[in-house]
């Protein structure tokens, strides 16, 4: 029989069929997925062969190739990769700048790791409601300095009903990853999307000022005006793993414009001469933050990565 993870606990998948049937299934025998490491060889998302047992339960027996997948770097294990999920058309980062605050280290990592498989990203700019003049005109500069790379960009308000509409529409018949620290609003925004799946909201820890997890396991979840949504567990920090610096080069889209004009090929925009990337951040072509998260990417020092402060 064949289907698709839609949930993952550890040692047990939901898989569903076409049908809609959903069987609850293990691994049978070691799965190497790639050449790398991984915490987990089967994800939301991949598509599986499995056999179906007498107590109608299931072994999933093959993995079929994933057209892309997101991982980043384990928390415990710092050489090994953790993947979230596969098979996405779309990414959601859904991010907000105080109750929890998200780094701009944070957001520019995660659309490195989406852009190895070029998956569209659309960062939301969540909770509108409850800003400053001051913050409001940070975000209004940084929703232009991601237009301006190419990135779509939306802000919503749950409690306004602020841009949940759009949302919607571009869910229809997708396969849509919702992402970003617990306590920005996912799974209300996913809620507000389709209330059918009725999803657990968190609230903000008052002594750490950071969202609490609700989401435990990453799940995939159908909408009723048709697609999925995969509602992911919040993640703390964003590592990457396994990437290259000429890789790390071609994923940040207004860097990779200029890498063919510099005096040498394989330039890493660091310290050579007559470097076009240098030039153009000098002429403010290229924004200071993408800069400075792009050498500390490829550093791998996760303590110097550019903050609200630096836009």
């Amino acid at each position: 029989m064949t289907g698709t993870i839609t949930k993952s606990t550890g040692l047990w998948y939901d898989v569903q069929t076409k049908t809609g049937e959903v069987i609850l299934c293990r691994l049978r025998g070691k799965f190497r997925t790639d050449q790398n490491k991984n915490t987990n060889p089967a994800i939301v998302g991949d598509h599986v062969v499995f056999d179906l047992e007498k107590d109608n339960t299931g072994y999933i027996t093959h993995i079929e190739k994933r057209k892309n997948y997101i991982d980043r770097k384990s928390t415990k294990l710092s050489k090994i990769n953790h993947l979230i999920a596969a098979n996405i058309d779309q990414v959601f980062l859904v991010v907000t700048i105080k109750e929890p605050r998200t780094s701009l280290g944070f957001i520019d990592r995660l659309l490195v790791a989406c852009e190895g498989f070029r998956i569209p990203v659309c960062i939301i700019f969540n909770k509108m409601d409850i800003y400053s003049s001051k913050e409001l005109k940070i975000i209004d500069y940084l929703s232009q300095l991601y237009i301006s790379i190419g990135y779509e960009v939306q802000k919503t308000s749950v409690l306004k009903n602020e841009g949940i509409s759009y949302i919607k529409k571009r869910t229809i018949g997708r396969v849509s990853l919702f992402s970003g620290h617990s306590g920005v609003g996912k799974s209300a925004i996913i809620n507000a999307i389709d209330p059918e799946l009725n999803l657990k909201v968190g609230e903000i820890s008052k002594f750490h000022n950071k969202g609490k997890h609700t989401t435990t396991f990453t799940q995939m979840f159908p909408l009723s005006h048709g697609g999925f949504i995969i509602d992911t567990p919040g993640i703390k920090e964003f590592g990457l793993i396994h990437y290259s610096k000429e890789e790390i080069r071609d994923y940040f889209p207004e860097i990779r414009i200029y890498n063919n004009m510099c005096r040498f090929n394989n330039c890493c925009h660091i310290n050579e001469p007559h470097c076009a990337v240098k030039k153009a951040l000098e002429e403010g072509k290229i924004p200071a933050s993408r800069y400075l998260n792009y050498i500390a990417i490829l550093e791998a020092d996760d303590m110097k990565l550019a903050d609200w402060q630096l836009v």
